[in-house]
């Protein structure tokens, strides 16, 4: 049984999914391990060497990289891609981290544009692309010589994004694919008892599983929970060694959150900082009148609790959604599950080939199939047997009023007004930088557009994925244009191998 928990301790608070069955992961049990880390660097002379900003999937997988937790290739094990295979007998004792990923990542090709991204899904999840079964090639020995003190700062519990996510929502990605290194997703689901619907999972048990993860490997001490940064800024600290070489030092500041008593600053230094946000930070607008008056809402959270308390229901007015990607259609199938109208607005041709719709294979994904069908039969020029349900499409919203009307330019030029409940507008969400000067833009390939995952992302090296423009901060996850949980882990992979290197250790 899920229930909805509110967590209070330390004057902290967060809201989670958890198992009335099974323990939770503790947000004070966090705080307290980490803020002895956080105390001890609030010196300029004694700078941390990596603080990673984000507790998602991409933090969890580096901070396990940094702790000590080492890649081989595994004793035996034989890749299907006999290339690669032949590259990892070249030098099979030493560690991937030590190995040169850009000879390992050449010619691998699959379904992401970061080399690197695709060598450790290879690694992890050889043939899977093609629903192959093949085991992963690595071992992995824990060796705490190799370590690399570092502290995770997240706004939530560990998860990053996944918390804000309902439980009960369905992954897109096949479950399998959302593990993490030497825990596989499908051996927790069955440890737990637990079955995959279709090979895809829950948002519930995903978050579960990465909090489980951060335990079960020992990664307590490296995560500060509650922690929300304001300020990363680059400062020169002396060394004050013989050379009289200058180093760049990173200061980052910030606060905890804090419900019952006044927010805890921090002001800690870094030697490197690692952008690990998401892209979901920060709602996209459609910038016009009224879009913030109080029944436009930007997040499909109004709707579960607008459904919960009853201020929208079969009776009411329509709800507006506006949005043609997966987010809006969930928000379709939770109207629909609770029989409340809804009007689907959208600006693409509902025959667009780069629809998602069309992008997934109907078999794992009937639902959003569902939807598609509905925005193709149920539409505002023909009617059609779906009640309760209207599409818009080629529709441009205009306006919105204090009388809750919505008025649209259809394709032709003509205008409509409709009356609404509530509108939601769910057309996509851009990174959070706001702490970075200029919201990161000097950082992006295009330094005049603001940053965005898909179109505008930030500006790496491929096999370090180091800010080209800053030395010393790196970014992974959909800042690096990787947007999916099987090869946000590539970045990780990247920055670790990165800094490990920079230490100079014997393989």
């Amino acid at each position: 049984t899920w229930i909805r928990a509110v967590i209070r301790t330390k004057g902290l608070s967060a809201s989670l999914l958890v198992s009335a069955t099974e323990p939770f992961f503790g947000f004070s049990e966090v705080t307290n391990m980490s803020a002895k880390l956080l105390e001890h660097h609030t010196s300029l002379r004694s700078p941390l060497p990596v603080v990673v900003i984000g507790n998602g999937p991409s933090g969890i997988c580096l901070s396990y990289l940094l702790s000590g937790y080492t890649p081989y290739m595994k004793e035996g094990a034989i890749h299907p891609n006999p290339l690669l295979q032949r590259k990892l007998e070249e030098f099979a004792n030493v560690p991937i981290t030590q190995q040169d990923l850009e000879y390992l990542s050449e010619g691998l090709e699959g379904r992401s544009n970061s080399p690197v991204a695709l060598l450790f899904d290879a690694l992890l999840r050889p043939d899977t692309d093609f629903l192959g079964d093949v085991d992963s090639v690595l071992q992995w020995t824990r060796k705490p010589e190799r370590a690399i003190p570092h502290l995770v700062l997240g706004r939530d519990l560990p998860g990053g994004a996944w918390n804000a996510i309902e439980g009960s929502m369905i992954t897109l990605s096949r479950g399998d694919w959302m593990g993490l290194p030497d825990l596989s997703f499908k051996d927790w689901m069955r440890m737990k008892k637990k079955n995959l619907r279709n090979d895809r999972s829950t948002a519930g048990d995903i978050l579960n599983y990465y909090q489980y993860f951060v335990k079960n490997k020992r990664l307590e001490n490296n995560f500060l929970s509650g922690a929300v940064v304001t300020s990363v800024r680059k400062i020169k600290k002396d060394t004050e060694n013989t050379s009289g070489n200058d180093k760049n030092i990173f200061q980052v500041s910030g606060f905890i959150k804090n419900d019952i008593g006044p927010e805890q600053s921090f002001c800690l230094y870094t030697e490197n900082v690692v952008l690990a946000t998401g892209t979901y930070d920060s709602p996209s607008w459609l910038g016009i009148q009224g879009e913030d008056l109080p029944f436009v809402s930007h997040e499909i959270s109004a709707l579960e609790e607008a459904v919960k308390s009853m201020k929208v229901h079969q009776d009411s007015d329509p709800v507006l959604i506006v949005g043609a990607g997966l987010t809006a259609a969930d928000a379709i199938l939770l109207a629909h599950h609770y029989n409340i109208p809804v009007i689907h607005a959208f600006r693409r041709r509902v025959n667009d080939p780069a629809l998602i719709f069309n992008q997934l294979p109907h078999v794992m994904y009937p639902e959003y199939h569902k939807v598609y069908q509905m925005m193709k039969e149920q539409s505002v020029f023909q009617g059609g047997p779906y009640k309760g349900y209207m599409s818009l499409p080629e529709h441009h919203a205009l306006c919105f009023n204090d009388e809750k009307k919505c008025t649209f330019r259809d394709k032709h030029g003509h205008h409509k007004a409709f009356k609404v409940s509530m509108v939601l507008i769910l057309i996509g969400s851009n990174p959070n930088l706001s702490f970075l000067p200029k919201n990161g833009a000097d950082l992006a390939l295009m330094t005049e557009q603001p940053v965005n995952s898909k179109r505008n992302p930030l500006d790496i090296d491929p096999f370090t994925y180091e800010c080209i423009q800053e030395k010393g901060l790196y970014a992974v996850g959909p800042l690096a244009g990787d947007y999916f949980v099987r090869f946000v882990q590539g970045g990780a992979l990247a920055v670790a191998s990165a800094l490990l290197k920079s230490e100079k250790r014997p393989p």
